[in-house]
């Protein structure tokens, strides 16, 4: 019976030792594996067997890319003005081994880095060409960053300035210069916006007063044309008037008659003399009248 007790003893030891030995490396894991306290194997995403008490796992590295976010730096620019700055850095780990037994503490290491770098790169710009240019200072940061952790294994994806903070009194200054740039614009547009006004009232009083000069001239081509055409039609119904006499071939008589009415019509007018044709007198045999008026 003992005998038994110590059998089933022994199999359960065993049977621990060996699922303490069976390892299963998550998807997006590595693991650094030691041998007797040297560097063995970088374990996958998979199923592995570890050999007892001869092998351990020195650590475990996710592959994942990771974010940092450091607390506010500060840092000092060209012109002397100290602002606080807080970046963000994206980063990913492709050496495990080199992580592992190149840096210590490699978050802190890259914090530490961040912050020289950053100082470096805003110690030589101006505050105004700081709070413009964050794309050149990321730019700058990733490159001195992703240059000094390639020995760690790790690369640097992107660096991301989150907050410039100016001081108070800065931030102020800043506030009444935004302030006389908005009043600048509004006078600004509000100017514009009167040029344009009195443009668009003068050029429609030039087209209207345009259209009435182009009214008054046609009125008048009209009026000049309709006198026009009234002449016409009477000088025209006097020569046909004319014409018909000439071809009727009116007697000596009528144009007698004629010539008296004509000269009646001669005398009731204001002229100061009136000269009777000289055939008028040899057809009624008067003499040449000629009537002073008072």
């Amino acid at each position: 019976m003992k005998t038994i007790i110590i059998l089933i003893i022994l199999a359960i030891i065993v049977a621990s030792v060996l699922l303490s030995c069976l390892c299963i490396v998550p998807q997006g894991n590595a693991w650094v594996i030691e041998r007797l306290g040297k560097y063995s194997a970088t374990w996958q995403a998979g199923m592995h067997i570890k050999t007892p008490l001869i092998e351990r796992v020195a650590r475990k590295i996710s592959l994942k890319e990771q974010v940092a976010d450091f607390e506010p730096q500060s840092v000092i620019t060209k012109d002397n003005v100290t602002m606080n700055v807080d970046s963000v850095v994206y980063f990913k780990v492709l050496d495990p081994q080199a992580l592992t037994y190149g840096v210590e503490r490699p978050i802190a290491a890259i914090e530490n880095l961040c912050a020289t770098t950053l100082r470096n790169v805003i110690g030589s710009m101006t505050l105004d060409e700081t709070l413009t240019s964050r794309e050149h200072i990321n730019s700058e940061t990733i490159k001195v960053l992703d240059e000094a952790t390639n020995k760690w294994g790790i690369d640097i994806t992107r660096v991301e300035v989150q907050n410039i903070t100016p001081p108070k009194s800065i931030q102020e200054a800043m506030e009444k210069q935004m302030k006389a740039e908005r009043e600048k614009r509004a006078v600004i547009l509000t100017a514009e916006g009167e040029k344009q006004s009195a443009i668009t009232r003068a050029e429609g009083e030039k087209e209207s007063a345009i259209l009435r000069a182009d009214a008054i001239r046609e009125e008048r081509i009209r009026t000049a044309q309709g006198e026009a055409e009234a002449i016409a039609a009477v000088a025209e119904a006097k020569a046909k008037a004319i014409q018909l006499v000439n071809d009727s071939k009116p007697s000596k008589e009528y144009l007698s008659i004629r010539a008296m009415e004509a000269s009646e019509k001669m005398a009731d007018g204001q002229a100061s003399k009136i000269i009777v044709p000289s055939n008028l007198q040899d057809v009624t045999s008067w003499a040449t009248i000629f009537k002073e008026s008072k």
